[in-house]
């Protein structure tokens, strides 16, 4: 809310500069562009009052856009180009409503604050695990598509599935499965992927008429393994979504700047160190689940579900726009279009306190 505040503030007083499309610069550039870049740079802080002033893209120049690019989820190459451009443009008005969306989106909270907790930033793509109110770990995620978004949850993770199956939902065997059949008949045994009846019985795949869509009558299930979509580790937390977080085969999405490819669950890099850290205090038949005890239960390839001995609360949010406890304002991308200022809604902070205590819920002026 302080932060929304701020940048309320700097759009009343005219804002930033903007540079010109197409605009590229880097160590060594020098002229009115790299002015221009200066006075951005400090309007928002990443750059010393005391060196607004000069014409060279110098060292420090290079520090205050890495910091920039840092708060803004890019690549901190230190130089400016195409996406660091047109985060710069961004007007403050902008990130003022993006600022005031998060809060909203964040004020009729009851999230149960606990000594451990987990939050998944669904446009930071980023799953961060809590303790004693510090980020003890970080970890790069893949969440929903534009098309098949990622749900806003409020729930607990209770359950750490190894080796689990997947269960295809009717919506992606419409969308995904059908199609890949129609043009490989061999699809289905490739992924090992079985269709049941409602009685659990096999069914073989050329029984169905994959020119319709029946095969959304039958249980579609993939054995577990290495080319299981929720790869080897699969964390439940129940929620009318029925979303979760999980593993994937794919690793190499873990390694782009856009992560948004999933089909609503999140898929979590390092996932066996996640759940090495939701299962503190929880015993195995071999003592604590550490990393050794992990890959030796998935090794086996059997199935086995591990309930914690203490849930841990969860919240997949959407914040485009938010402060960490040092003050730093962040924003990301408004991959799902949920910031759009609408005719008739007020973007502004007439109607938003901000808090005296670490409580999300409002209080009215």
């Amino acid at each position: 809310m302080r932060a929304a505040a701020t940048y309320k503030r700097i759009a009343e007083e005219g804002g930033w500069p903007t540079l010109p499309a197409g605009t590229v610069l880097k160590v060594g550039d020098k002229g009115p562009f790299v002015v221009t870049l200066r006075q951005r740079l400090a309007r928002e802080g990443d750059l010393p009052a005391e060196q607004i002033t000069g014409s060279t893209f110098d060292a420090d120049v290079a520090r205050a856009v890495k910091r920039f690019q840092a708060r803004h989820g890019l690549f901190e190459s230190g130089s400016v180009r195409t996406k660091t451009l047109e985060a710069l443009n961004v007007s403050a008005e902008q990130r003022h409503r993006q600022l005031v969306a998060s809060i909203k989106r964040l004020i009729d909270s009851r999230f149960a604050f606990g000594e451990r907790y987990v939050v998944v930033n669904i446009p930071s793509a980023t799953v961060e695990a809590v303790e004693s109110g510090q980020v003890a770990r970080r970890y790069v995620a893949v969440v929903g598509k534009a098309d098949r978004p990622s749900p806003e949850v409020e729930t607990r993770i209770t359950t750490v599935n190894l080796n689990p199956t997947w269960t295809v939902p009717v919506s992606l065997i419409k969308k995904d499965i059908i199609p890949q059949v129609r043009k490989d008949p061999a699809y289905l045994a490739k992924m090992k992927i079985r269709i049941l009846d409602a009685k659990g019985q096999e069914v073989d795949p050329q029984a169905l008429d994959w020119t319709t869509n029946s095969a959304v009558n039958y249980t579609l299930r993939q054995d577990p393994g290495t080319t299981n979509s929720l790869g080897q580790i699969r964390i439940d937390m129940p929620n009318r979504d029925a979303v979760y977080l999980h593993d994937t085969p794919s690793k190499r999405l873990f390694a782009q700047d856009a992560r948004f490819y999933s089909s609503g669950c999140v898929r979590v890099a390092d996932i066996g160190g996640f759940a090495e850290w939701l299962l503190r205090g929880t015993n195995g038949p071999d003592g604590a689940w550490d990393q050794i005890n992990l890959q030796t239960a998935i090794a086996s390839g059997a199935r086995q579900d591990i309930r914690l001995a203490r849930p841990v609360p969860i919240a997949w949010v959407y914040l485009t726009g938010y402060a960490t406890s040092d003050g730093t304002v962040q924003f990301r991308n408004d991959v799902y279009g949920l910031d759009t200022h609408r005719p008739g809604s007020d973007p502004g902070m007439q109607d938003l306190d901000v808090p005296t205590t670490a409580s999300l819920r409002s209080r009215r002026l």
